[in-house]
């Protein structure tokens, strides 16, 4: 089942995102709710989550960013793309990315973008095949 996430699934999501690049669960338990609480209350972001055996297992953040340009359209940010190591090369991610897709159109976005860290050609392969543009822009990131 795909659907977005509730209230109720930050701890599973936290579980999840151990299978993405972090090292363990967040310690700050009142900065951690505020945050949870301020993405539930956002309209325009969307945590979607795929549940299989009773658990969330694949997941993708889209974030709808309104915007003054491109005749006032917004665009959206996707991020932290994950499937659980078990449930891998089933087509999951996919669907959440579909469905990101799906959330951006109807909110009349021009653009979805995309970034990621992996050098890996299974990776990048992979966002390829689900349609997006490796060689379009050029990214800049800045740690704070």
């Amino acid at each position: 089942m795909i659907r977005e996430a509730a209230a109720d699934d930050l701890n599973a999501l936290l579980a999840l995102y151990l299978h993405l690049h972090e090292k363990g669960l967040p310690q700050d338990a009142a900065r951690l709710k505020a945050a949870w609480d301020k993405i539930l209350s956002d309209p325009g972001h969307h945590v979607i989550v795929v549940e299989r055996d009773g658990m969330l297992v694949s997941s993708c953040v889209c974030v709808v960013v309104p915007n003054l340009t491109r005749d006032a359209r917004p665009y959206a940010l996707v991020e932290n793309v994950v499937t659980h190591r078990d449930y891998r090369n089933r087509g999951l991610a996919t669907a959440c990315l579909a469905r990101a897709r799906e959330i951006a159109a109807a909110e009349g976005c021009y653009k979805i973008m995309l970034l990621t860290s992996a050098k890996d050609a299974a990776t990048l392969g992979f966002y390829r095949h689900a349609g997006y543009d490796g060689d379009e822009k050029t990214a800049f990131i800045m740690r704070l």
